[in-house]
């Protein structure tokens, strides 16, 4: 959601600014428009006009803009269990809820027509379905359209009768869905400098949805489609960076309290602790080369080939799973180290089958900061509530049960969001290579963007990512409070009007 925004009406010739105004951790952008008298000769057409122009010469000095997108849900198995964004596709725009996904390639949403797709959300938002005969510049895609056969990476994608570019997905939780592709605008919001541009479309290459099975059936957590942020060529970060919309680099901070939320933006974001892996060549996941495991600096006896990657092993990076998945031969040994360390503070028990622990301790003071090992010398640090989730309590004890999991004869390592969580991750496609760094998803971060002359800028995004502060009494005195003094500055300056 968007910061309070107050809209001046300035009677004179001035520059556009904005005005930014903070106490700590709270900035506040005034945006300031300029409007002049018709009797001065100057319609209102024409402001908007010039004001355009010069818009489009602030853009062209960018390379690459920065997209900025709101982001909702949270990690919590037990509120909502994933993450997700809205965008708006077509003409007139119409507004999806789309999961975000790293573990998939392709932006899809639920079509006109469908089969199986729910029409009601337990997650309190209003479903919408993507009628292609119903936007003026949607066009389908058909078999000899080279993007069809980009297609082909991502999905099992064949012909119909009618000439459209079809394709299937199945998911790992055995859900599936299929439809065929077309081609229109996608609508968003490009920050330059400090400034919001709004009105900015591309034009993309989605999925439309006709029939869906399995988990996407169900309306306790359904969403309009899922928004694949994988590399091969259809994803929507492939299409725009290879059109010079947005770089090739994308980024999120996903907030794990306080009702979730975060941040993503496709650039990338800028923060002085971040450490970098090289993603492993040639997957058609996020494969990273994890190392080792250890506890308080301890490393575990896990074997190294345990984590090399191949075709059914390695370590993935998807913010599409909700948990954390580790090899099998890791799975024993990690949680065995774990109970073994906190033996002493919490008492052990197994619920359906999980490791879980009564504590009225602090996770944070008793359990061990856990320390995954990345090639080239990057460490990701985990704290208990990184690794656990609490489940419940009993008299007055909280019962905190493994978040890890394992799949039963898989060697996969899977990063979901209980990892991912409160964490800046960059996903660096040009450079081939993934960051992160711990931080609070509450705040704004900043992100470089390269202008054409090869000069590195940084703006500031975020702040259309996090909740809304609509509800925050104190944001909105403050609100009314500047509006007052920035009316009675102008106006008090301006007093012969």
């Amino acid at each position: 959601m968007l910061s309070p925004v107050v809209f001046l009406v300035f009677l004179c010739v001035i520059s556009p600014a904005a005005a930014v105004v903070g106490d700590g951790g709270m900035t506040m952008t005034l945006q300031l428009e300029r409007a002049f008298p018709t009797s001065h000769g100057v319609e209102l057409s024409q402001l908007k006009a010039r004001d355009r122009v010069r818009h489009g010469r602030i853009l062209q000095q960018f390379s690459n803009g920065v997209v900025d997108f709101p982001v909702e849900g949270t990690y919590d198995p037990f509120l909502v269990g994933l993450y997700f964004t809205r965008v708006q596709l077509g003409s007139p725009p119409k507004e999806f809820y789309v999961q975000i996904d790293t573990g998939s390639d392709v932006l899809w949403v639920s079509c006109a027509s469908c089969n199986g797709c729910p029409t009601s959300s337990g997650l309190q938002i209003q479903l919408e379905f993507f009628d292609p005969s119903i936007s003026s510049t949607a066009r389908p895609i058909s078999c000899s359209d080279q993007r069809c056969a980009l297609g082909e990476q991502s999905s099992d994608s064949g012909c119909s009768t009618r000439n459209q570019c079809g394709y299937t997905f199945q998911y790992g939780d055995g859900s599936g869905t299929s439809g065929y592709y077309v081609a229109d605008l996608m609508h968003f919001d490009t920050i330059v400098g400090n400034s919001l541009m709004t009105n900015s479309s591309a034009p993309v290459v989605f999925g439309c949805s006709t029939s869906q099975t399995g988990d996407l059936t169900k309306p306790d957590r359904a969403i309009d489609g899922i928004f694949g942020f994988g590399q091969q060529g259809l994803s929507v970060i492939a299409q725009l960076s290879s059109q010079g919309v947005t770089p090739n680099v994308f980024s999120h901070c996903l907030k794990g309290s306080n009702g979730g939320g975060g941040i993503l933006v496709l650039g990338q974001i800028v923060e002085p602790n971040l450490v970098y892996t090289p993603l492993v060549p040639s997957q058609p996941h996020y494969n990273l080369n994890l190392e080792t495991i250890a506890l308080n600096g301890q490393t575990l006896a896990i074997s190294p080939q345990v984590f090399e990657t191949s075709s059914n092993r390695g370590t993935i990076v998807d913010s599409g799973t909700t948990l954390t998945y580790l090899a099998e031969e890791a799975y024993e040994i990690f949680v065995n180290a774990v109970s073994q360390a906190v033996s002493q503070n919490v008492r052990p028990l197994v619920a359906r089958g999980n490791q879980c622990y009564l504590t009225t301790s602090s996770v944070g003071d008793i359990f061990p900061m856990v320390s995954l090992n990345f090639a080239g010398g990057a460490t990701m640090v985990l704290r208990g509530e990184d690794y656990l989730i609490q489940q419940n309590s009993i008299g007055g004890a909280a019962v905190w049960c493994m978040g890890f999991q394992k799949i039963p004869g898989q060697g996969l390592t899977i990063l979901g969001d209980l990892v991912l969580k409160d964490k800046i991750i960059v996903y660096d496609l040009a450079r081939q290579r993934i960051g992160w760094a711990n931080y609070d998803c509450s705040q704004a971060v900043n992100v470089s963007a390269t202008t054409s002359r090869g000069k590195t800028e940084y703006v500031n995004a975020g702040q259309i990512g996090n909740s809304s502060p609509r509800n925050d009494p104190y944001t909105l005195l403050l609100s009314v409070i500047l509006t007052f003094v920035l009316q009675a500055l102008v106006f008090g300056t301006y007093s012969f009007l």
